[in-house]
């Protein structure tokens, strides 16, 4: 495909942190993209490493030996080896990946090769890249591997950093089998403990289980323990978080440096294992600045540690033993993400994540140097500029503008600090536009150094998807999502207006131009899709014909600013299948299909003139070719029209010429794995190609070598250049216009333009409410940021406005009378029916139609509701209700609150039933296999059998008659069987328990439902009894509850729903049909009841007479004449009258009587049914309570039961576990003696061999002297002298290692078993070259001959030798230091197989450790498991007292305490002795007792009378000290006499003093009273002199305040300094008072001190004379 030319990378840009290292000492390399960039720090210059591979993967490098090898993306991915700076292939390292590679790493020391593959695989590989052959190979070994490092002095130690794990990789070697053997380091947790305290917490807690909690044997740990040296069984993980290790360094006595993430910093030593925390951040005295962050890189430097955290801090650790301490550190203005030193160990490389690289000299300089400096971030697109200089301009994703030289160097940027979607290059000025995700486009001239924002403007409130300039440089045009496209003057003495717009109604996906000079007419193409469809592919092609010419006309647009029809023409075309892009020739149209990858070519129709706008033709392709293997695909079409150039997802870019699209040429500018290319761009040339990629944050820009072209196309590119000349002078003049417009915001007429495009016209609105007109303003609020199409139609309303102003006001004079008229007719309205009131019957029907879909709609999620909590209903009620076969309720008391409740039951399954059956059956048999013991036997041990049943079966079951017959003992429980059985009989004997109770409960419930019954008949003649004694009472009428009728719950009457039942119209006529049925029912019925109310003479049924209400009604002369009147009949009438008066009386009370008799004797039948029944109740309730009590019992033994079978299921699968890993161990051990026997058998080889080479080089000494038979004995002393002188590097390392070798062969040969040593850690190097290898390094053997033939010269040659024996001499000295050499290797190359063979028999024994300890651990189980089922849990139930056991509580420590049960007699007896023990004890504790009560009464007496003679001592010292006045002497010495007239004199005289004092008071008092008064008058006339001052106060304080500010106007600083001054007076004033008050009270303390001193000396205190 390179027959019409080639690609070039000319320059690259973009920078990944991720993988750089040092090439060499002041060069370092970096991914790019697909390409490998190279830096060279001193000089900053760049060059770029094409890969001719697929892609950039994992990259490393060796600046010792100036290499660098990378990993390639694709299916399995090699390895390829490059020297520096010549970039010549080494090596392809084929086959150790399925998909990638994670890690690349090279060995300090020899021609070594680490890598890690990613998943499925997870391979460890070390490589002889030299050999380009595997060493050593370890499978799924780096599953979350991120690094890998070598011992830079030891390379057969490689450490594999992990997302959360540190493992170090031994190489063990024997001859030429090498083997990696892990060592996994154990970091610490993350909260100040360590791995032994976890152990002992881990101890601790298996001591500390419950007591139903098994002991887990020891199986539990065996092959768990990190110490084994066996990879096969995984170790036991920790619940508690440890640290997460983030960086690695290795230190030069081969141990380890880790920095986690949590911030320690730790100390591992790969041998030992053994970790040191150097810094930990949780402790309280640890470095403030180090527990800011946490480690990212650890590199060292000297004998100091280097660290880079997360801040912009790097510090300098200076580390002497377990103490860390910062010496330096280095501020940065990023923050940076690693760092490493070169090689040489003078340049500290620190790369940053924002693009920055900095370097500083950590020994000479604290000097930190930017070398590189470009933002980090993908680029959205790049264009060029159309001028010689080949400037570019990139845009990336965060909104940062570059401008690019030709060379690739960053000359100016510009962070836009917004979201950005597109980017245009104008042709005719230095600038660019850009489009955001606001819908604004930026116009930012870069004709300065600093690029400026000239001018924006805001198009769209969505996002601008395309930008894009015609050739010319006449028009800017945009798209965005509303699918407008405007058209703007491109040139900037346009100032970048808008010319109008045009509306395509399909969405755009691209947008490209063709300017045809010879017409002067661009044609505009537009790739759309239909709104709503797949927004990646279109199949309508648009294309509009914009001339340059008509654009000034004014009728161009129209007044909304859209393009008018005879200025632009569009054409409508479709294709086949649809496009994802495609770009404009000048009469073709190129293209590309994703569906069938392939590019496509339509010539549009030369013919238009009879085409509409609405008119679409459909298009086919003239030609087709393959395309890009991976897409979508983007097109380019170069300036001139020659080349084609295609970028896809896979990275490719693709030049075609446009005429014969079959051959073109290709280069891998990108990787597909991130997403390709984004963007393409063609120099003005046409020579050079500028490609963005997609996510791998590179930018490219490529040479096009272009041969073979035809003089056509010489001549359209002529041409084309022709058309740029022109443009050089229209640049000239628009640029120079460019950089005088200001920058954007600070000029009037941006601001007057701006402020004129956000102003908003309000539009007309008509209101027939009573609200303002100016409300309806309100209603419509523009955009905070109004478009130019927005503020075009604001003009336009604006300019109407002004126009049509007169008639508008008269519209509104005429708007607002009819809004007064049609208010009128609302208020009218208001008294109108609504049949009157609906006027537009269609407008009524319509709101109807949509009052019924609403109400329709509610009135379906209403019922779709009910649905889903009726059917929520259903299944809770069928599973908590209807599978139960007796529902759970309750009985409750009449007089109490007691309440009891049944045992809801579920009907048994039948599964469970025939399971039940079946262990019955077993136990039947089992039965009547056992054979009875002896009748005699029976009858002796009925008794203790039927005492001893219920404390054996553990239960109270038996007792209530529930038992199942075929329950087991429980001491005959013994195999895992049995105790299945026992606990599904268990189940049943529950089963029985609650149907029994329930039974009994179902009993007592009926009973009380026919009580209730009783109760309501009684109450019903009580109420009727009632009634006639005319007594309100009311009864008490017990009822059933919910919780004793459940049914209730689940039904809802018509008395529960509060909202009002609606009914629609057909339930309403149903109502209404039912109605009328039952009223003709009752009417046809009416007529039987008629007839026989007529045939029974109006009275149905005899009414019984109410003698209370009978009354006897007087005579009539009664009524008429007074009682003088009457005469003798009458009187006798009257007589007769009250007789019967006073019998119907009489006879009422007796009736009452009876009636109320009645009424107590149904009230106390009532009680005392219901009071019978809740003790009925009560003994239920105790029924209950046994029948609960047995149910746990019976529980408790299902619990042990299940215990014990679950330990049993866990003791079998520990035991499938441990055979398994016996099994898996003993493979391993046949493997380990296999290898041991190979190994074996090579040492012996390795001995013969050695032995062999041995015997021959002693065969050199003893041959010398035959050799030299014709020379004189003299001359062969001395030559025999010679011939033992080596080389001084030869007898240095020769020497030894002989002596060590035959030291080590001694030691080992000299034990009874074949024992070897060990290789230190520290092996012997020469020139920083291992020893123990199997051939010398070039040097080596070159510094060899070159010693030899320094010792074979003819100056060394004795004097008088001949020259010829000479000669042979050297020959056979030569042969025997060349020998001597295979020796020395095959001694090396013997201790190394030893070593691995003593390696291989240390595993073997490990091994063979591990399967003893497996067969012990499986035997303990086995021993566990018998002993389980024979020592069964039993459980007993003993009466109070009968318990013999220690006094301490089981807790869980003591809960695993063993019991003995023993007979009730050996208890008895042994109570009777102990009993009549302590009798004896007793009684002689009681003598014991009186004897100790005298001696301690004696013993307390005497104490006493010795306190006494103390007391009395001290009262006798007390009064010898006492100190008393003359007055208390005159007392003492007086008579008590004189005593009591001394005292009544005193008496006398106080009187006399208290009533003067009490005389003076009541003066006093007077005088106060006085004072009060005219205190209270002066009160009164100051209050009305301060009502006066109130009233007067605000004047005052107005006039005071404008004072104020006058005088603070006037003089603030003399104010304020004479404030200052007046507070600080105060302050002084007020501590000089403080310390003089302060001073006083101390005075005064030492003043009171000093008097009570005084008066204690002179009147001493007289308590002691207490004791007198």
């Amino acid at each position: 495909m390179d027959a019409i030319g080639n690609l070039e990378i000319r320059w690259i840009q973009g920078f990944t942190y991720n993988n750089i290292e040092f090439v060499d000492n002041k060069t370092v390399c970096f991914s790019c993209g697909s390409h490998i960039s190279f830096l060279n720090l001193e000089t900053k210059l760049r060059s770029v490493f094409h890969s001719p591979h697929r892609g950039i993967g994992a990259l490393t490098a060796n600046g010792n030996r100036g290499i660098f090898a990378f990993s390639e993306q694709k299916l399995s991915p090699s390895i390829f080896v490059y020297n520096f700076p010549d970039f010549q292939l080494k090596n392809e390292l084929k086959g150790a990946a399925q998909l990638d590679y994670t890690s690349l790493t090279f060995s300090n020391v020899g021609p070594y090769l680490a890598c890690c593959a990613s998943l499925p695989d997870y391979t460890i590989t070390v490589w002889n890249w030299e050999n380009a052959e595997p060493i050593c190979t370890q499978p799924q070994a780096g599953e979350d591997v991120i690094s890998l490092a070598f011992n830079p002095l030891n390379w057969l130690q490689l450490c594999a950093l992990g997302t959360a794990s540190l493992t170090v990789w031994n190489i063990e070697n024997s001859g030429d089998v090498h083997v990696l053997k892990p060592r996994k380091i154990e970091l610490p947790v993350t909260d100040r403990s360590f791995d032994k305290k976890l152990a002992s917490f881990s101890d601790n807690f298996r001591n500390k289980r419950s007591y139903f909690m098994s002991e887990v044997p020891p199986i539990a740990t065996s092959g768990l323990k990190e110490d084994k040296p066996l990879g096969i069984v995984k170790t036991v993980s920790s619940s508690r978080a440890s640290a997460t290790p983030s960086a690695i360094c290795w230190t030069a006595t081969s141990e380890l440096y880790v920095g986690c993430k949590e911030g320690f910093l730790l100390l591992v030593d790969p041998e030992s294992l053994h970790v040191s925390v150097l810094f930990n951040p949780t402790f309280d005295d640890a470095i403030p600045e180090l527990k800011k962050s946490h480690f990212q890189a650890l590199t060292l430097h000297g004998k100091d540690l280097i660290a880079v955290g997360k801040e912009s801090v790097v510090y300098r650790l200076q580390i002497r033993g377990t103490q860390t301490n910062i010496t330096q550190s280095w501020q940065l203005e990023r923050p940076v993400t690693n760092g490493m030193l070169s090689p040489d160990n003078e340049t500290l490389l620190l790369p940053s994540n924002t693009g920055q690289i900095y370097t500083l000299n950590p020994t000479h300089s604290d000097k930190i140097v930017t070398v590189l400096d470009v933002s980090s971030g993908n680029f959205l697109t790049a264009a060029f500029f159309q001028s010689d200089k080949n400037v570019c301009v990139s845009l990336r994703d965060s909104g940062e503008l570059q401008l690019w030289s030709s060379d690739g160097i960053c000359l100016k940027s510009l962070s836009l600090q917004t979201e950005v979607t597109s980017l245009a290059c104008c042709p005719i000025a230095l600038y660019a536009a850009v489009g955001t995700a606001s819908g604004i486009v930026f116009f930012i001239d870069l004709n300065e150094e600093q690029p400026r924002l000239v001018h924006q403007i805001q198009l769209y409130h969505t996002a601008v998807d395309q930008l894009v300039f015609d050739q010319s440089g006449h028009y800017l045009l945009t798209s965005g999502s509303n699918s407008h496209i405007y058209v703007l003057h491109a040139k900037p003495s346009m100032r970048f207006s808008v010319i109008g717009y045009t509306v395509i109604p399909e969405h755009i996906l691209s947008l490209c131009t063709q300017y045809l000079r010879d017409v002067e007419e661009v044609k505009i193409l537009a790739l759309c899709t239909e709104q709503g469809y797949n927004n990646e592919e279109g199949d309508l092609i648009t294309v509009l014909s914009l001339s340059v010419r008509n654009l000034a006309d004014p009728d161009s647009v129209d007044r909304h600013g859209c393009l008018s029809a005879h200025i632009l023409k569009v054409f409508r075309y479709t294709v086949p299948h649809p496009l994802t892009s495609c770009v404009l020739g000048v009469s073709e149209v190129f293209a590309y299909c994703h569906r069938k990858k392939t590019l496509q070519q339509f010539h549009l129709p030369e013919d238009t003139d009879g085409l509409s706008s609405q008119q679409v033709v459909e298009l086919k392709p003239k030609q087709e070719v393959k395309g890009h293997p991976m897409g979508p695909t983007s097109l380019l079409l170069s300036p001139n029209g020659l080349w084609l150039a295609s970028v896809g997802r896979d990275g490719l870019l693709r030049i075609r010429q446009s005429s014969a699209m079959e051959e073109y040429i290709e280069l891998q500018c990108h990787s597909c794995r991130l997403g390709g290319v984004r963007s393409v761009s063609f120099s003005t040339d046409g020579h050079t190609i500028l490609t963005a990629g997609f996510k791998d944050g590179s930018l490219v820009c490529t040479n096009v070598r272009i041969e073979g072209v035809d003089t056509g196309k010489i001549h359209k590119a002529t041409k084309c250049s022709q058309s740029v000349t022109l443009l050089k002078n229209i640049f000239t003049t628009e640029n120079s216009i460019l950089t005088d417009l200001p920058a954007w915001g600070q000029d009037s007429t941006g601001e007057s333009e701006k402020s004129g495009e956000n102003e908003a016209s309000g539009g007309i609105s008509v209101d027939v409410t009573e609200q303002d007109e100016s409300y309806s303003s309100l209603l419509w609020a523009p955009h905070a940021h109004p478009t130019w199409l927005e503020s075009r139609h604001e003009a336009v309303v604006q300019e109407d406005n002004k126009k049509y102003f007169e008639a508008k006001k008269n519209l509104k004079e005429t708007i607002r009378e009819l809004r007064n008229t049609i208010q009128k007719m609302l208020r009218e309205n208001e008294n109108l029916s609504e049949e009157q009131f609906n006027l537009d019957v269609e407008e009524q029907r319509r709101f109807e139609d949509m009052v019924e879909q609403e109400v329709a709609r509610v009135r379906a999620e209403i019922e779709q509701d009910i649905v889903e909590k009726c059917y929520f209903r259903d299944v809770l009620k069928k599973e908590c209700w209807d599978s139960l076969m007796v529902k759970g309720r309750a009985i409750k008391a009449f007089h109490s609150e007691l309440v009891v409740q049944n045992f809801p039951l579920k009907e048994r399954a039948e599964k469970h039933c025939e399971v039940l059956q079946r262990v019955q059956n077993i136990r039947r048999i089992e039965k009547a296999a056992c054979t009875l013991s002896s009748a005699k036997e029976e009858e002796q041990k009925e008794e203790g059998r039927e005492a001893e049943s219920a404390t054996l079966t553990g239960s109270f079951s038996a007792q209530l008659g529930c038992s199942n017959p075929y329950v087991y003992n429980q001491f005959s429980l013994q195999t895992t069987e049995q105790r299945i059985n026992q606990i599904i009989l268990l189940q049943d004997t529950i089963y029985r328990i609650k149907t029994v109770f329930n039974n009994e409960f179902e009993a007592l419930h009926r009973r009380k439902i026919r009580e209730l019954k009783c109760v309501k008949d009684r109450n019903k003649q009580i109420k009727e009894m009632m009634l006639e004694l005319d007594i309100n009472q009311d009864l008490w009428e017990p009822s059933l509850t919910d919780s004793e009728c459940p049914e209730r719950l689940l039904t809802v009457d018509d008395s529960e729903i509060k909202a009002e039942k609606r009914l629609t119209p057909a339930q309403q006529e149903e109502e209404r049909r039912k109605f009328a049925e039952r009223g003709h029912l009752a009417a046809q019925d009416d007529s039987r009841d008629r007839a026989l109310y007529e045939m029974m003479d109006k009275e149905l049924e005899v009414k019984k007479v109410d003698i209370l209400k009978l009354e006897i009604s007087p005579p009539e002369f009664v009524l008429t004449k007074p009682s003088t009147h009457w005469n003798e009949e009458e009187k006798k009438v009257y007589k007769e009258y009250e007789k019967k008066v006073k019998d119907l009386n009489e006879e009422k009370e007796q009736y009452k009587l009876s009636l109320e008799i009645e009424i107590k004797k149904l009230q106390e039948c009532s009680k005392d049914a219901t009071e019978k029944f809740d003790e009925t109740l009560t003994l239920l309730l105790e029924k209950k309570v046994k029948c609960t009590i047995a149910v746990y019992q019976e529980e408790l033994k299902i619990t042990y039961l299940v215990d014990s079978v679950v330990l049993e299921e866990e003791m079998k699968s520990q035991e499938r576990e441990l055979k398994i890993k016996l099994e898996m161990m003993l493979m391993y051990k046949a493997k380990t003696e296999e290898e041991v026997k190979k190994c074996t058998d090579q040492v012996e080889n390795f001995r013969e061999e050695y032995g062999r080479i041995v015997a021959e080089d002693k065969e050199f000494d003893s041959d010398f002297r035959k050799e030299f038979f014709d020379v004189p004995s003299q001359v062969v002393d001395v030559l025999n002298k010679l011939f033992k002188n080596r080389p001084r590097l030869v007898i240095l390392c020769s020497c030894l290692l002989i002596h060590y070798f035959f030291y080590c062969y001694y030691i080992a040969s000299s034990q009874e078993s074949f024992l070897f040593f060990r290789v230190q850690k520290m092996r012997f190097q020469t020139n920083n070259t291992s020893v123990p290898s199997s051939s010398l390094c070039p040097d080596a053997s070159s510094q060899l001959l070159k010693a030899m033939d320094e010792l074979d010269a003819p100056k060394n040659m004795p004097e008088g030798l001949n020259l010829t024996i000479w000669q042979r001499f050297c020959l056979m000295r030569r042969a025997k230091v060349q020998s001597e050499q295979k020796v020395h290797v095959k001694a090396s190359a013997l201790a190394e197989v030893q070593e691995f063979l003593r390696r291989r028999l240390d595993e073997d024994h490990a091994a063979q450790q591990e399967v003893k300890n497996l067969s012990e651990a499986l035997e303990h189980l086995h021993k566990k498991r018998n002993n389980n089922l024979i020592n069964t849990i039993v459980q007993v139930g003993l009466k109070q007292g009968q318990v013999e056991v220690s006094s301490t509580d089981l807790t869980a420590d003591t809960a695993q305490t063993d019991f003995i049960l023993q007979h009730k007699s050996v208890v008895d007896n042994l109570r009777g002795i102990i009993r009549n023990l302590a009798e004896e004890k007793v009684a002689i504790m009681e003598k014991r007792k009186a004897i100790r009560k005298d001696i301690i009464q004696l013993e307390w007496e005497h104490k006493v009378m010795k306190n006494k003679i103390e007391d009395l001592n001290d009262k006798t010292k007390d009064i010898r000290m006492l100190r008393l006045s003359e007055e208390q002497q005159d007392l003492t010495h007086r008579s008590k006499t004189d005593q009591r007239k001394c005292m009544s004199k005193k008496v006398t005289d106080l009187e006399k003093t208290l009533a003067l004092m009490k005389m003076t008071h009541q003066r006093s008092i007077q005088q106060r009273k006085k004072k009060i008064k005219k205190i209270n008058k002066q009160a009164a006339v100051k209050a009305k002199q301060n009502t006066v001052l109130e009233q007067e106060l605000p004047d005052v304080q107005v006039t005071v305040s404008e004072l104020r500010h006058i005088c603070e106007a006037a003089d603030t600083e003399e104010n304020e300094a004479s404030t200052t001054l007046k507070h600080y007076q105060v302050v002084v004033q007020r501590r000089n008072l403080e310390d003089l008050a302060r001073g006083q009270s101390e005075d005064l303390d030492v003043l009171q001190r000093e008097v009570e001193r005084l008066r204690m000396r002179n009147f001493p205190s007289l308590d002691q004379l207490k004791y007198n």
